[in-house]
């Protein structure tokens, strides 16, 4: 397990949390950078992962703090979903501690070029959950709920592009509510990642010193993106996140090949 190698290593870890944070805030996407960096670093696949969701775990409180009305509002049904995200989250956490490092190194790459387009579409599916959701009857919950959990599955595991899965998820199961869907979201990402991240630090897989400088960071750029979002567009940001995770991501194949 790494920890400082240098001034250099403790300021690239930073800034690329600062930006992690403020790509989370405005558009997603903030494990595309954070993940690649950490192996750049040198860190270990695993240990990549799990002190990039420590990091960025953070930012979720905000979120669903600031869909709080919306949250509030929803249906009761939407809000027990937040049980099988716990239950995935923490399979998802399980699999990855329990994977061997060959083998998710050589998913990774594939992973976050496959999140970068997930965000790339991220417009087109907000249009289709606006227009074509339906509402279902109670005789989808289990189905609902199966699906939510093989979502937290792949959150906990390794979550770049998840957001975008679960609205578009939510969508097709029949929440029309862009803003409810947004909260909602929020929720189930607070609590898949939130139960990664306490199986990650009880496994001791955690490089504390990038995790808690990065922590600071990705707060800090998540506030900062509030000002930023008021000159730049999300759609600039949108395809910023595009560009940088499927650049990495390719470099991360070439790496390995």
């Amino acid at each position: 397990m790494l920890g400082w190698h240098s001034a250099w290593h403790a300021a690239i870890a930073f800034v690329v949390a600062l930006v992690a944070g403020a790509m989370n805030a405005i558009a997603g996407g903030g494990t595309n950078i954070s993940f690649p960096t950490l192996l750049w670093l040198g860190l270990a696949p695993i240990h990549a992962n799990a002190t990039s969701a420590v990091a960025l775990w953070p930012g979720s409180l905000g979120g669903a703090w600031g869909f709080r009305r919306e949250i509030q509002r929803s249906e009761a049904r939407w809000l027990w979903f937040a049980l099988p995200s716990l239950v995935g989250g923490a399979i998802g956490a399980y699999l990855l501690v329990h994977t061997p490092s060959t083998f998710f190194r050589a998913i990774a790459p594939y992973l976050v070029i496959g999140s970068s387009v997930l965000i790339a579409v991220e417009p087109a599916i907000k249009r289709r959950l606006r227009s074509d959701a339906r509402r279902r009857s109670s005789a989808w919950l289990l189905l609902e709920g199966a699906i939510l959990l093989v979502m937290a599955v792949y959150g906990g595991y390794f979550g770049a592009g998840i957001s975008i899965l679960i609205l578009t998820a939510l969508g097709l199961l029949g929440l029309d509510d862009i803003h409810q869907a947004n909260g909602l979201k929020n929720v189930y990402t607070l609590a898949i990642k939130g139960v990664a991240v306490a199986y990650f630090i009880v496994e001791g897989i955690v490089v504390w010193h990038d995790a808690l400088l990065m922590a600071v960071g990705a707060i800090i750029g998540g506030y900062l993106a509030a000002v930023i979002g008021r000159r730049a567009s999300a759609a600039t940001m949108r395809w910023i996140v595009v560009l940088i995770g499927a650049g990495m991501g390719i470099a991360m194949l070439v790496q390995i090949s």
